[in-house]
């Protein structure tokens, strides 16, 4: 038995939204769902049991607490039935119906701000609770950042950075050996693609004095792979630096790295280092040098191969697409399109969507770099145009999904659509939380979205902003 579409249950946007809602999806507790919907939808026992296909019997178990479910299809059942907006079914654990549906321009599902309910004065005792959580939550927000000095504590960081000014290198053979370096630099290169970020802080000091240190006791073709483990490395460390906006150590971490590229002898590790020191010059808004260092070096990994590779190829890509970007914060628009367009052609030879040298290079990752550049243009309308084009499923690396959707919430926020930039940025926390903690130009554009915002959305964006720290 099954659920009748027109028997769904009526669910205002606005409760799928709250915090509350959130903790028990996550949890799949069912009943504590069916409660909700009662809450909510004003939906009877029989209600429920129309609309997801489950015995009336069967819901008043569930509802009582004597029978759990723990079938994914009765889950799809139910998410159904209530009518589950899909950020509320990724947090159930499921697939979103629509994967475009946060980067759509318009969703029948969400209402706009000026339209949502405005938030009831707090009951008798519930005044003192609100307080008390809004004090646990900016008092471990302001312990936390106390304590670090930073989102991540990155004083270790730093001293491995700095470890030339001090001395102390080995000066016999590491005892680390080169494979187990391959496997930690590897590790941490792929942590930071996930978005491990505070995992990845921890490692990187010990994985840095390490590479540095087994430079004095290699050679030949052995000495050659540690620099490339060198260039990956303080690449990481590079952009790990670039988003907790580390200026002055992400600055040196990018140049660490390309010293080590340029010794490892790759023109394609040297390209991907590359990548790295161009963003390290975004930051500083030499967007000229850094475009110019984007292209040039994407000139020398092409004329290095005879022929190209896939690794070449992707490198060369890569280097195209942070060169639109830049020319795009220069808004030079021509620039900008035509590097975008010659990446594209890039990505079309290589023929699919891989991670050659750490990449993430494909038609894909052009077309996401489309929508950064068309923010970065101040064309939100096309940024958002670009971002409904992305399948999800092919991006596997889920600090660039990450960035979309963070991408697609400050086009909504060009565009005055308050409530989208909203729903955007809460589908990043939800994939991937350490995008958010960690980035201090989210927090800021937390806080426009807020200045904007009114009513129940007020009080979604607020608790975003406690709990990502902003």
């Amino acid at each position: 038995m099954s659920g009748h579409p027109a028997s769904r249950i009526t669910i205002p946007s606005w409760a799928w939204e709250r915090e509350h809602t959130a903790d028990f999806l996550r949890k799949r507790d069912v009943q504590a769902l069916l409660q909700f919907a009662r809450q909510y939808g004003g939906a009877s026992q029989m209600a429920i049991s129309a609309a997801t296909g489950l015995s009336q019997g069967r819901v008043s178990e569930v509802l009582n607490g004597r029978k759990t479910v723990t079938a994914f299809e009765v889950y799809e059942r139910i998410a159904d039935g209530l009518g589950m907006p899909d950020r509320s079914r990724m947090q159930f654990g499921l697939a979103p119906r629509n994967p475009g549906t946060f980067t759509e321009p318009e969703s029948a599902e969400h209402s706009a701000a000026s339209s949502l309910p405005a938030p009831r004065s707090p009951g008798p005792g519930e005044d003192a609770k609100v307080r008390r959580r809004q004090f646990v939550g900016l008092a471990g927000t302001a312990l936390f950042q106390a304590t670090t000095g930073s989102v991540l504590d990155m004083d270790e960081i730093a001293a491995a950075l700095t470890r030339y000014a001090g001395g102390g290198r080995a000066t016999t053979a590491p005892a680390t050996s080169l494979s187990e370096l391959t496997k930690r630099t590897h590790a941490a290169k792929a942590g930071y693609q996930a978005c491990h970020y505070t995992a990845v802080a921890k490692r990187l000091p010990e994985l840095l004095r390490g590479l540095d240190d087994a430079v004095t006791g290699m050679e030949g073709d052995c000495l050659i792979q540690v620099h490339a483990l060198r260039a990956e490395a303080y690449h990481v460390a590079a952009s790990l630096l670039l988003k907790c906006e580390e200026r002055g150590l992400s600055y040196l971490a990018a140049d660490r790295s390309m010293r080590a590229a340029e010794d490892s002898e790759s023109p394609a590790v040297v390209g991907a280092s590359a990548r790295a020191f161009t963003r390290a010059l975004m930051r500083e808004r030499h967007y000229k040098a850094a475009t110019e260092l984007a292209t040039s070096t994407a000139e020398r990994v092409d004329s290095a191969m005879d022929e190209p590779t896939p690794e070449s190829l992707s490198v060369y890509g890569a280097l195209l697409l942070s060169g639109a970007v830049s020319a795009a914060k220069r808004e030079n628009r021509g620039q900008a399109l035509s590097l975008l367009d010659e990446a594209g052609a890039a990505g079309e030879r290589l023929g699919g969507d891989f991670n050659y040298q750490w990449t993430a290079f494909g038609p894909t990752n052009v077309l996401l770099h489309r929508v950064s550049a068309a923010v970065e243009l101040g064309d939100a309308g096309s940024a958002i145009d670009y971002a409904r084009q992305v399948r999800l499923d092919n991006i596997d690396i889920m600090e660039r999904k990450v960035t979309l959707f963070i991408d697609a919430a400050r086009a909504y926020q060009q565009w005055g659509k308050t409530e989208h930039a909203y729903q955007a940025l809460r589908s990043a926390e939800d994939m991937a939380s350490e995008e958010l903690t960690a980035r201090p130009v989210v927090h800021q554009l937390i806080s426009d979205i807020r200045t904007r915002a009114s009513g129940h959305l007020y009080g979604n964006v607020s608790e975003l902003a406690e709990r990502v720290g902003a």
